[in-house]
């Protein structure tokens, strides 16, 4: 059975005690949550993610019967200042540990890009690029080995991972059973490789497969030639999860699946939409 969740920045912008009864009562039992984004009144630096914050959250969720299927933490650790990768990489450690506090067995994170501003450019397909980021991400991964916590990449069309054999190489370089993949189809998605989508994600799965951990839900349409695609809603827009679907059911039972890029509006609409899908394959 998939376990289907909603990225809580997407919803109703409620405290935290208010919100989580109504992503329950739209028939969510889990979520992604990005601190920075979901819970901006509270600070989230390293230092004030302590045992009794995620003792809180804990309790609040249980109370509402929802799991934090992954804690997202997305920085840019192949940025060029070695400083500031050190103050990222501590905010890594500090996500972890508080993920395994909270009893969330994943932290999930973006790959980045060679610059400061976190931006697409034709050095992020580049194998420099790719090293350093695998060099800079070796010491999170050993912090999620010590704290037991999954640490979760995520390819991206316009970051440094962009693609499955990009993925595959920095699982296998690295070599940690706590190194895994999360699987975001529509993210790996390009205007060069848009009509091309089955083969790609056929692939992702066939490379990737026995370390996806969680999947992503959303939706693309597309917009003029100088944007692109433009992520929407899963269920608004052209894609077809039908073989996505038809993996999750055969090779990850209970996996988290978590909608992203909907709104407060259609976030019921949408998880209605993957959970006939998941039953009718």
């Amino acid at each position: 059975m998939l376990q289907l969740g909603l990225r809580l920045h997407d919803a109703e912008k409620l405290p935290m005690e208010e919100l989580l009864p109504v992503v329950r009562r739209k028939g969510y039992t889990c979520t992604h949550l990005a601190l920075s984004k979901a819970m901006k009144e509270y600070p989230c630096g390293p230092s004030a993610l302590t045992p009794g914050y995620a003792r809180y959250l804990k309790h609040l969720f249980e109370k509402n019967e929802m799991d934090i299927a992954v804690l997202g933490c997305y920085l840019n650790l192949a940025h060029p200042d070695e400083s500031a990768v050190r103050d990222m990489q501590e905010r890594y450690f500090a996500h972890l540990r508080f993920a395994s506090l909270l009893g969330c067995g994943m932290v999930g994170t973006e790959t980045g890009a060679p610059n400061a501003e976190y931006e697409y450019c034709p050095e992020c397909r580049s194998d420099e690029a790719l090293k350093t980021f695998i060099k800079n991400l070796k010491p999170v991964v050993r912090c999620a080995e010590q704290f037991g916590v999954i640490l979760a990449i995520e390819p991206v069309a316009r970051h440094i991972v962009w693609g499955p054999k990009q993925a595959r190489t920095v699982l296998d370089e690295i070599g940690s059973p706590n190194l895994q993949v999360l699987f975001d189809p529509v993210n790996m998605l390009d205007l060069d490789n848009v009509d091309h989508r089955d083969e790609v994600f056929a692939e992702a799965m066939e490379l990737l497969g026995k370390d996806i951990a969680m999947v992503h839900f959303k939706d693309f349409i597309r917009v003029d030639e100088g944007c692109g695609l433009k992520a929407v809603g899963a269920g608004t827009g052209e894609m077809d999860f039908t073989p996505i679907m038809k993996f999750i059911k055969k090779e990850k039972p209970f996996i988290y699946g978590t909608l992203e890029n909907t709104t407060p509006e259609n976030a019921e609409y949408c998880g209605k939409k993957m959970r006939e899908l998941y039953e009718s394959v």
